[in-house]
C-alpha cells in the first residue's frame, strides 16, 4: 500500500495536499482493501477466464493486489501515471501471453464492482459520489490505457496473410 502522512484533516504525499474528501477515500480504500480484493477475486473466479484459471489463484490475487495498489497510489499522489503505467504493462504482458482484451479488462471491472459494493455497504450516502467518482475516474483511465495499448499491439502484430487463390479459382475441376 502507499504510505501517506496525516496533517490535520488532509494528507500530504510528495508535497501534494489532498482535499478531505480524497483523504476520506484513501482512508476507506486502505481500510477496506483486503476485503475489496477478496470480493474482486471471488467475482473474477466465477467468470471462468481461461488464461487466469491457468495462472492460479495466488497469481490472480497478486495481480489484483497490484492493480488495487496502483489505484490507491494514483489517488494518493493525484497522478494517473501509476495506474496508466500498470495498465500498459498489463497490456504487453497479457497480449504476449495470448489473452483476449475482454479477459484482461475483466480484472479492472471485477475490482471496480467490488469497490462499488463495499462503498454502498460501508459509507454514508453523502460519501458515495466523491468516492465512486474518484475510483471510477482512475480505473476508467486505466481501462482506456489498457485498451489503447492492447489495440496498438494487435494492430502492429504481423498476422499471417491469407492465401485466397483457391477461393477465387472458380469451380474448374470440381
Amino acid at each position: 500500500m502507499v504510505e501517506s502522512t496525516l496533517h490535520g484533516d488532509s494528507v500530504t504525499n510528495r508535497g501534494t495536499k489532498l482535499t478531505p474528501p480524497a483523504t476520506a477515500t484513501i482512508d476507506f480504500l486502505t481500510r477496506e482493501g483486503p476485503g475489496i480484493v477478496d470480493a474482486a477475486e471471488s467475482t473474477f473466479g466465477r467468470m471462468h477466464a481461461h488464461h487466469y484459471e491457468g495462472a492460479g489463484a495466488l497469481e490472480v490475487r497478486r495481480r489484483l493486489d497490484t492493480l488495487f495498489d496502483r489505484l490507491v497510489e494514483s489517488l494518493t499522489t493525484q497522478d494517473l501515471e501509476p495506474i496508466l503505467t500498470r495498465a500498459r504493462e498489463i497490456a504487453h504482458e497479457r497480449f504476449s501471453s495470448g489473452y483476449d482484451l475482454v479477459e484482461v479488462q475483466t480484472a479492472f471491472s471485477a475490482l471496480e464492482a467490488a469497490i462499488w459494493t463495499r462503498v454502498f455497504a460501508a459509507l454514508k450516502p453523502d460519501q458515495f459520489a466523491q468516492t465512486l467518482g474518484l475510483v471510477t475516474t482512475i480505473l476508467g483511465a486505466g481501462k482506456d490505457a489498457l485498451a489503447r495499448e492492447y489495440v496498438s499491439l494487435a494492430t502492429n502484430a504481423h498476422a499471417p496473410s491469407l492465401d485466397l487463390r483457391a477461393l477465387f479459382a472458380g469451380t474448374a475441376g470440381v
